[in-house]
C-alpha cells in the first residue's frame, strides 16, 4: 500500500499550518498529501443540556446527538484546504479522507498507513517553544509510525538560514536536523528517519547527546578537572562510534556530533532554536500502565523551537 503523509485538520490556524508544513514534505519524499478531518459526535449529556454557553453551542453547531456527521458544512474545512494547497504547492497529490469518532484514536489508526503523522499545536515563539494538546500527545502515545508537532506560527521560512540580509527565507538553504540520540540504547529506526530527513533537506545533522556521571561518581567523589575530563572524552568517543557506520551510509550528510555534560533535554532544547526539524524517539513499551512518551521527549514537545518529530521505536 502506498504510504501517505497523514495531517490532522480540524480548521484552527495551528492545524493549517500542520497541514502547509505536511504539504512541503510530501514534496519533499515525493508521497500524497492525506488530510483527515475527524469529526467527533457530541457527547449526548453535553448536547441534551438546555443552558450551554453561546460558544459551546457554536463548537457543537455542526455535530449531531444521533451520531451521524452533519450532513452539510461537514466537508467544506478539508475542501477548502486541499484546494488552497493544490494551488500552493503544485505537484502534490491531495487526498481528503473524513472519519468520525475520538480525534486521538482516529488519528493514531490513520497513522498506520501513512508514512508519518502530522499535527499542529498552539504556538508561542520560536523561543518559548509551543503546547502540546490532549489529542497531540495521545497521539503520539500510541502512534506506531513517526507523528510530527508543528507550531500554529510556524511558516517554511522559520526552517531555512537567513539571507545575505538576516531576513527570513525559504529560499536559503534548510537549517540542520537535530536529533537526540541516547548513547546507551541507540535506535537504527531513530537515526535513519533523522539521516534521511536531512539528506532530503540538503542540510547537516546536528548529533545532540547528554551526559552525566555514573551513579557511583556523585557520592564521596570529590571534583576532579581530569575525572571530567576523563568522562566527556569517553562520551564522545561512544556518541562517535555509534555514528561510524552511519557517517558511511550517508556520506553526502555532514553529521555534528555534539556530546555534552548536563540534562540531554536541555541541551537539544537549546540546538532547537537553530534547527528546521527535531527528531527524537519513544520506546514502545505494552504495558498495563498503557503508553509512556519519556520525559526527555515530553520536554522537547513543549519547548522546541521547531517542529518535532517523535519516531517510535523498540
Amino acid at each position: 500500500m502506498l504510504r501517505t503523509i497523514t495531517v490532522g485538520l480540524d480548521g484552527s490556524r495551528e492545524s493549517r499550518a500542520a497541514a502547509e508544513w505536511a504539504a512541503r514534505e510530501a514534496k519533499l519524499r515525493e508521497l500524497p498529501l492525506k488530510i483527515v478531518h475527524v469529526w467527533e459526535p457530541a457527547p449526548e449529556p453535553m448536547a441534551q443540556a438546555p443552558l450551554l454557553g453561546a460558544a459551546t453551542r457554536q463548537h457543537w453547531t455542526e455535530r449531531s446527538v444521533s451520531g451521524e456527521p452533519p450532513a452539510e458544512g461537514w466537508g467544506r474545512i478539508p475542501r477548502e484546504a486541499a484546494e488552497g494547497i493544490g494551488l500552493r504547492h503544485p505537484g502534490v497529490e491531495v487526498i481528503v479522507e473524513q472519519l468520525s469518532g475520538s480525534p486521538g484514536d482516529v488519528l493514531a489508526e490513520a497513522a498506520k498507513t501513512a508514512e508519518m503523522l502530522v499535527l499542529g499545536s498552539r504556538g508561542l515563539s520560536r523561543v518559548g517553544g509551543f503546547m502540546v494538546g490532549s489529542v497531540g500527545l495521545s497521539a503520539v502515545a500510541h502512534a506506531d509510525r513517526p507523528v510530527v508537532l508543528v507550531r500554529a506560527l510556524e511558516g517554511a521560512a522559520d526552517e531555512h538560514e537567513p539571507d545575505p540580509a538576516g531576513i527570513p527565507s525559504a529560499a536559503t538553504p534548510f537549517l540542520p536536523v537535530v536529533l537526540g540520540l541516547d548513547v546507551e540504547h541507540p535506535d537504527e529506526t531513530l537515526i535513519e528517519f533523522a539521516l534521511d530527513s536531512a539528506r532530503r533537506r540538503a542540510t547537516s545533522l546536528r548529533v545532540v547527546h547528554g551526559w552525566n556521571p555514573p551513579t557511583y561518581y556523585a557520592y564521596g567523589t570529590p571534583v576532579s578537572p581530569a575525572l571530567h575530563e576523563g568522562l566527556a572524552l569517553a562520551d564522545a568517543e561512544a556518541l562517535a562510534e555509534v555514528l561510524r557506520p552511519w557517517r558511511q551510509k550517508y556520506p553526502d550528510v555532514d553529521v555534528v556530533e555534539d556530546s555534552r555534560y548536563g540534562s540531554a533535554a536541555v541541551h537539544v532544547v537549546d540546538a532547537s532554536r537553530g534547527a528546521s526539524l527535531v527528531v527524537v524517539g519513544r520506546r514502545i513499551r505494552r504495558s498495563p500502565l498503557g503508553a509512556h512518551i519519556g520525559h526527555v521527549t515530553h520536554a522537547v514537545l513543549h519547548h522546541s523551537g521547531a517542529p518535532v518529530a517523535v519516531v517510535p521505536h523498540a
